[in-house]
This record gives C-alpha cells, structure tokens and sequence, in this order.
C-alpha cells in the first residue's frame, strides 16, 4: 500500500486540511511520553518519510529539520511529564497529548489520522490506523517530530541524571538499564507505575536479610 492512500482517500472525501498524529515514548521505564501532530501542504511527496523508528538518527534530524523549517508544514508538539504519566497511567497520558498536540495546530484540521487503535474525544472526523507510521504519510511525518523531540529531551535528562545513560537506552527497558536501577537505584524521572519500576521500589521494602541475591526486575 501506498504511503499516501489514506490522505488520498480522505481528499477524496472532501477533507483537505489532514493531521497525521504520533507519539514517541510510551513503553519507556523513564522521561516523559511526546505526542505530535502534523499537517503536511496537499499532495506532499516524500521518499525519505517512515516510521521514525526504521529511520537512522541522521535522516530523522535531517526530517525533523526539513519538518520543522518548512513554510506550509503545521505542526505541535505536547509533552507528558512522568508524574502525570504515573497519576493517569500511560495511555491516558498519551490520549491526552493527542487531544493537546491537535489543539494546539495553528491551522484547524478537518480530518485527522491517529496512529494505533485508541483516539482522544476531540470534534473532528478522525481515524485510528495500526502501524500508521508506517502506512500514512502525514502519521510517519508526526512520528519524526515525536521522536526527535523526544531524544533531544532524553539526551538532556542524561546530564542531569548521567547514572541511568538515558543518553543511549533513552529510558526504555533495556538489560543495561535494568542493570543501573539495580546499582543506582531510581532517578526522579523514573515512572514509577511502570512495573519493572514498581518491583524495584517494592522489593526496596523487604527487609535486607530477606531479599534473593538476585531480582529480575522484568517480573
């Protein structure tokens, strides 16, 4: 399928003003998730354009700077911190983000495309696509925006809290970022109801003589 069926359809439906939208950060065990949207001029062509994710992080900043610096591109970019992240939980922070990041376009969409299968409560003709970073072009453009805003956050949260290397596992689980929980403890951006975090804290309340060896914070 092509990368721009779903704006085709939606102009042939009479929509005109199509915001892709796409968030950077949801499965992350730190930092904050970000939401953006994206308006991209009619019948704009991209070769470079994908899932952020499939890009190298060259060619993302080299997006993310053709994106942001183009004259007719519109776009907004919301930022979840991991408190709210913790007192709402993840997906209704990632909702909420959508909802703002959409409100937030200097120009009014009049139709909207949402990555994944859940959309905010918003007064606009929407539609939720799986994968959409990889099959609308619009989404794949919100996809960049959000994930190099996100890294840039992540790379300046690695200064202030340079024991985590949040500059390389940007806050998600990886093994090493299991590691230096264990070693270190958490950070104050931690999210705290993310559960390989919460086990963590938990296991902290055991007494010392009855905690295993060894704790595999994945459980």
């Amino acid at each position: 399928m092509s990368l721009y069926f779903y704006e085709n359809e939606a102009r042939n439906s009479g929509f005109n003003t199509i915001a892709g939208v796409d968030e950077a950060g949801r499965g992350p065990l730190a930092g904050p998730v970000v939401v953006a949207a994206c308006i991209l001029p009619p019948f704009y062509r991209s070769e470079d354009l994908n899932d952020s994710k499939l890009l190298t992080e060259k060619k993302r900043l080299e997006l993310f700077h053709i994106l942001t610096n183009h004259p007719d591109i519109h776009f907004a970019i919301s930022i979840i911190d991991h408190k709210k992240i913790d007192r709402i939980n993840i997906l209704q922070a990632t909702l909420e983000g959508m909802k703002t990041s959409v409100q937030k376009l200097s120009v009014k969409p009049d139709f909207v495309f949402i990555d994944g299968n859940c959309a905010p409560k918003i007064n606009i003709p929407l539609k939720t696509i799986v994968d959409g970073d990889r099959l609308c072009l619009s989404i794949a453009a919100a996809s960049v925006l959000a994930k190099v805003t996100r890294d840039k956050l992540m790379y300046e949260l690695d200064k202030k809290y340079p024991k985590w290397n949040f500059k390389k596992n940007k806050g998600y689980g990886t093994k090493e970022h299991l590691d230096l929980i264990k070693q270190n403890g958490l950070s104050p951006i931690h999210r705290t109801s993310f559960a390989p975090v919460r086990n963590y804290l938990n296991f902290m309340k055991i007494p010392i003589g009855e905690r295993f060896v060894q704790m595999d914070l994945a459980n």
